[in-house]
């Protein structure tokens, strides 16, 4: 896929336009009210996608006049719900293209992915509209998209309470509120081509949104097979290791971005634990999906879903891809730690 120049004058590899969907439970509603602060910042367009599909029960028991009479009511309140979402961002001057679709909420949002630039959901939504949208599409979507995704926790309602639309109120455990945010973008990476393009991704909404970029590796303890190793030798030549391949990945990355502060952290902890903490107080968490050939293959793939289940702020998944950025990295030192 080419590159094409967005708006905001980031390089994108991906199409125009946001898409949040939504469902009418408070998670969607979160996921609204970011998504639409979101398309204002990149002055683009927000399309609101509710999506429905008529029971099992009802094609397969009913004659076609019942079954037809059944999807009218459905689809009315999608429209419904869709309606309230609309209005509740009406007062932003964006673009908004509200959409009713019929079937698979999954389905349709992964066909849509191939033209977006950007798709956005909430976490684990439930007792919204046929209580199907969110909850296992937020994990679904982010792994299959063709463009990336942001997933945005119901916690996160709290710093959108200056933003000029009303959030949704959070239930169970508050998240940070604006005030507690730090001005720095995160991602996370464990060495592999995958978190190399979201290392990308990050430098990118880092440079769009005027903030520093923090790349942050984990180191997870021995455990299992591993547990054996002498800890105290091997985990420092392991830390040493990382280290020259981490400082190299910085080169790389500042050689694409010249202008962007970039710091780089290297910690001890489950890596799940790490970035779930980071996602606390970080304007935006940035990862990779199923990282191979990394460190151990500590970050991506399972871990990229802990995350998301768990993350107390926005985080940004980001698909495989051909950026031909990939090319120049090993120009720049070890691709993956050297074996000691």
């Amino acid at each position: 896929m080419e590159k094409a120049q967005s708006e905001n004058g980031v390089n994108s590899l991906y199409g125009s336009g946001i898409v949040v969907g939504v469902d009418g439970s408070d998670q969607s509603q979160c996921a609204l009210v970011w998504a639409a602060h979101e398309a204002a910042r990149r002055g683009t367009r927000l399309s609101v996608v509710t999506a429905y599909t008529v029971p099992v029960f009802a094609a397969s028991s009913m004659d076609a006049g019942y079954a037809t009479i059944d999807d009218a009511v459905i689809r009315e309140g999608a429209q419904a719900v869709l309606n309230q979402a609309v209005a509740r961002i009406g007062e932003l001057p964006i673009e908004i293209d509200p959409r009713v679709e019929s079937g698979d909420a999954a389905g349709v949002l992964l066909e849509l992915s191939e033209e977006a630039e950007l798709i956005v959901v909430g976490s684990r939504g439930r007792g919204g509209f046929v209580g199907r949208l969110l909850g296992s599409v937020s994990s679904a979507v982010p792994a299959h998209a063709k463009c990336p995704t942001v997933v945005i926790p119901l916690c996160a309602a709290r710093r959108f309470g200056d933003a000029g639309v009303e959030p949704p109120k959070t239930k169970g455990e508050p998240g940070p509120t604006a005030a507690d945010v730090e001005r720095v973008v995160v991602v996370g990476v464990d060495g592999s081509e995958q978190a190399r393009m979201a290392s990308l991704a990050a430098a990118e909404q880092a440079v769009s949104r005027g903030m520093p970029l923090r790349v942050v590796c984990s180191l997870p303890p021995f455990t299992g097979s591993l547990a054996w190793v002498p800890a105290p030798l091997d985990r420092e030549a392991l830390h040493a290791d990382i280290r020259v391949s981490l400082d190299a990945g910085k080169s790389w990355l500042q050689s694409h971005f010249p202008g962007l502060e970039i710091s780089v952290e290297l910690l001890d902890g489950p890596p799940v634990e790490v970035l779930i903490e980071n996602s606390r107080t970080s304007e935006l968490l940035v990862v990779g999906t199923r990282g191979r050939g990394g460190f151990a293959g500590m970050l991506m793939g399972s871990t990229s879903q802990g995350v998301l289940h768990h993350a107390k702020g926005p985080v940004l998944v980001v698909p495989d891809s051909n950026d031909p950025r990939l090319l120049d990295r090993e120009n720049f030192g070890p691709m993956v730690a050297p074996t000691s």
